[in-house]
């Protein structure tokens, strides 16, 4: 018997996946794949032959490439992240890349080699390049690109660390493990995380129906001030995929995760439900309920109580009724309510636009529906902002967060809605900075509110305070889509300090998570003009007016109601970077 030769040789591998990959296809799956193709056959393929790459394999979301050169694996790595960078897409990638030894069998490529090149794409941020140290060696000064050096990382299932490397792309900031990435450490009191339920109806139109559920648990949870309990839109980025336990509570820095599935079937509804602990996998609490959907705000109680009574068993029963959050008497508005909401919070015109009617409808069936006024008003702020600053619109969004906070006072996601509004269109942000610490009070983890609320400081000239506040959000809710409020007010936090450089990386960093935001640019264009880089300033300010044709620099900051300490320096800015006035 002959046994065939194995072929070993040296190469430089590359890994590349899409990040997100599972959020974006549960949102758009044929606008996503169409956005893939797309790239791969405008940015992607074409330079992987410019560098002289072989495509070894793709999968859905990633492919596989093998090049003779570290340098052109490189070079091409870095091409394809400058030239997505310039897309208005939600698709970003991560790309690791190995020099080591491979087998190769047929067209397939297997070995360390290859095994390294995966694991360090899985430590890449959005965006970024990074290289293992044998990589780096191969290309230290060898091409003009610099690098950060991210230190010794133990990678999963390889049995020894590696030094990784990050290049130093365009105007992007210093580069960095990816926050999903690196373990938060545990906070000082018991933490949670509510996975998003699977809709096990097979009826597709039923997933709103999990969904809600799952973010009225996470609302109640909230309310106790001895839990930290992650927002619902990081637990949500899980959404659609076959998750590791541990693994999540590593990512979100938490110590038990809530999980389940819902089958609603006619008037019938059957929930099952498990607690877990995310170090040790070990089950802590189950059960399973079957109700008629008429009772499902009891279910919704029911689940809560069992939930944290399992993680602390001496809660008292006053504490468990504080917790249950009032609700409408109509289960129709309801229902509303829970098909507005993926709409209402993408935070686009397009959106609210679809989201208000829905709303309106709520509210003729329950009038004194305090949070369906709140995302009015949420609604209302948007279409004014960012579709034409029409006064009806303005005076919708104040009238309608005034009554959501008049009826109710113990909501906290209408509070939120409403703040915000407040805030950034009636201008009145000490009433907003008010109705968030009162939503904070109800509900200590309520993330979103920090976020929000550190915008409406940035825009007051409330430096550090907003600063304080975006990175108290961030670290509620660090997968959360809404980090781009955060991030916004730690940036002008940073400017009004004169801190330019990290202004600039909390810019770019916002436009990694919402990239089709024109103000995330609009910031970054001032920050590197600030720096002198009017080149990088250039390009950021012709993607504002590529994004927001009628944009102007003083239509901005009037229309949000800016403090003039920040006005003046942040219009000069723009003004130098190419915005108009």
């Amino acid at each position: 018997m002959v046994t065939a030769r194995v072929e070993r040789r040296l190469a430089a591998v590359l890994a590349a996946d899409v990040a997100g990959y599972s959020r974006l296809m549960g949102a758009d799956e044929v606008g996503t794949l169409e956005a893939l193709k797309a790239i791969r056959r405008e940015i992607v393929d074409p330079a992987i032959a410019e560098h002289k790459g072989r495509i070894v394999k793709t999968t859905g979301d990633g492919l596989l490439v093998e090049f003779a050169s570290a340098v052109d694996a490189v070079t091409c790595a870095v091409a394809v992240q400058e030239k997505m960078a310039g897309r208005e897409a939600q698709i970003a990638f991560r790309i690791g890349i190995n020099i080591g030894d491979i087998i190769s069998d047929e067209n397939d490529i297997f070995g360390d080699g290859v095994n390294v090149a995966a694991r360090v794409e899985n430590e890449c941020s959005p965006g970024g390049v990074c290289l293992s140290g044998s990589a780096f060696e191969q290309v230290r000064g060898k091409t003009k690109f610099e690098f950060d050096d991210l230190g010794e990382r133990s990678l999963k299932n390889i049995d020894r660390t590696v030094r990784l490397y990050g290049v130093k792309l365009g105007n992007a900031p210093k580069a960095t493990i990816a926050d999903s990435n690196r373990p938060l450490p545990l906070p000082e009191k018991a933490s949670i995380a509510v996975l998003p339920f699977q809709n096990m109806s097979g009826d597709p139109e039923q997933e709103y129906f999990a969904d809600g559920m799952v973010e009225d648990i996470i609302t109640a949870l909230s309310r106790f001030k001895w839990l930290f309990v992650i927002a619902r839109n990081s637990t949500f980025t899980y959404k659609g995929r076959s998750v590791d336990i541990r693994q999540v509570g590593r990512e979100l820095g938490v110590r038990y995760v809530l999980e389940g599935s819902v089958r609603r079937a006619n008037d019938r509804v059957r929930i099952t439900a498990q607690l877990i602990d995310a170090e040790t996998r070990a089950h802590i609490w189950a059960d399973r309920y079957d109700r008629a959907v008429d009772d499902i705000f009891a279910l919704q109680d029911e689940i809560t109580v069992s939930t944290v009574a399992a993680i602390e068993p001496s809660l008292r029963q006053a504490e468990i009724e504080r917790a249950k959050r009032k609700r409408p008497d109509s289960l129709d508005a309801y229902d509303l309510v829970l098909r507005a909401t993926p709409l209402v919070d993408t935070g686009m015109p397009e959106g609210a636009s679809q989201a208000v009617p829905l709303l309106a409808r709520a509210l003729e069936l329950e009038p004194n529906y305090a949070l369906a006024h709140g995302q009015t008003a949420f609604c209302n702020e948007i279409l004014y902002l960012r579709a034409g600053r029409r006064e009806e619109n303005r005076a919708a969004a104040i009238q309608h967060a005034h009554t959501a906070v008049a009826l109710g006072p113990d909501d906290a996601p209408a509070l939120v809605y409403a703040a915000i509004a407040i805030g950034l269109v009636e201008h009145n942000r000490m009433l907003a900075l008010e109705t968030f610490e009162a939503a904070l009070a109800i509900s200590p983890s309520a993330a979103w509110a920090y976020s929000w609320g550190a915008l409406i400081l940035g825009w007051g000239g409330e430096a550090e305070r907003a600063i304080e506040w975006g990175e108290r959000g961030i670290r509620l809710s660090p997968l959360d889509p809404w980090i781009t409020a955060a991030l916004h007010g730690i940036c002008m936090g940073h400017f009004l300090r004169g801190r330019y450089e990290e202004a600039a990386a909390a810019a770019q960093r916002a436009i990694r998570s919402k990239p089709g935001f024109s103000v995330s640019h609009m910031f970054l264009a001032a920050a590197l003009a600030k720096l002198g880089r009017m080149q990088d300033a250039n390009a950021a300010a012709e993607r504002v007016m590529q994004l927001q044709p009628n944009f102007s620099s003083n239509g901005q900051c009037s229309a949000i109601g800016c403090v003039p300490v920040l006005a003046a320096p942040l219009i000069e800015a723009m003004r130098a970077s190419g915005l108009p006035d």
